[in-house]
């Protein structure tokens, strides 16, 4: 599952993002309400689980926000607000479940199992397209104006998560994680070399640069204008 978790609480987070990893699960995390509420919004999850008390947006904000939108998302309240009245309400707004902290991961985890069970899982994508540029995942094919480039396994995995993230800077650090899974800097110039070798496959013999240095930041991947 692709799983959103908003809280503000790094020892909170990390908890749930580690078991969610160890379970084979693909989790993100925001750590204040206006930043949840944005990925919310513009990318698809098998299911949230949302704190309330949240800089910024409260919980309760975000689930109802979403549930106008249309969006119904299974939502999960992993919360320290645990009356019973708080609860109700966390339930009438539109979340699907409330937890209460501290709590085990283990009922965490089968509390979202039964609400994926009730819920299909959002249809896996088999093609990524960014402007003139596109991705096949299940023949590993990447073509840009209908001619075919050659990527290796490390630069197709860098490229797929650079589409996927259109539009958006991405960090040395999340480039580690998610494309070489390095959970620490390992002191080289890996991303730099590799990206410079995607920009020669991918940006080079084409008359517009997708694939952008934002300094002091990262790197982000543009639609040609």
């Amino acid at each position: 599952m692709k799983v959103l978790v908003i809280e503000d609480d790094r020892s909170t987070a990390d908890y749930v993002t580690s078991g969610l990893k160890e379970e084979g699960h693909d989790p993100d995390h925001a750590t204040s309400g206006p930043m949840g509420l944005e990925l919310a919004c513009t990318r698809d999850y098998d299911a949230m689980v949302i704190d309330r008390m949240l800089p910024g947006i409260d919980g309760l904000s975000i689930v109802r926000a979403l549930r106008s939108s249309g969006r119904d998302t299974p939502v999960i309240f992993l919360t320290s607000v645990s009356g019973l009245d708080d609860r109700v309400e966390g339930l009438e707004a539109g979340a699907d479940d409330y937890l209460v902290k501290p709590f085990a991961f283990s009922e965490l985890m089968a509390r979202l199992n039964a609400l994926a069970r009730r819920s299909p899982l959002r249809k896996e994508e088999t093609i990524l397209k960014v402007g003139n540029l596109e991705m096949n995942l299940i023949a590993r094919t990447v073509r840009r104006e209908s001619r075919e480039i050659d990527l290796q396994p490390r630069e197709f995995r860098l490229l797929e998560y650079l589409m996927r993230n259109r539009g958006r800077v991405l960090t040395r650090t999340m480039l580690l994680e998610r494309v070489w899974d390095f959970h620490f800097d390992p002191k080289t110039n890996v991303v730099e070399t590799h990206v410079s070798r995607l920009r020669g496959k991918v940006d080079r013999p084409f008359a517009t640069e997708m694939i952008k240095t934002i300094r002091g930041s990262g790197y982000v991947l543009n639609v040609p204008s």
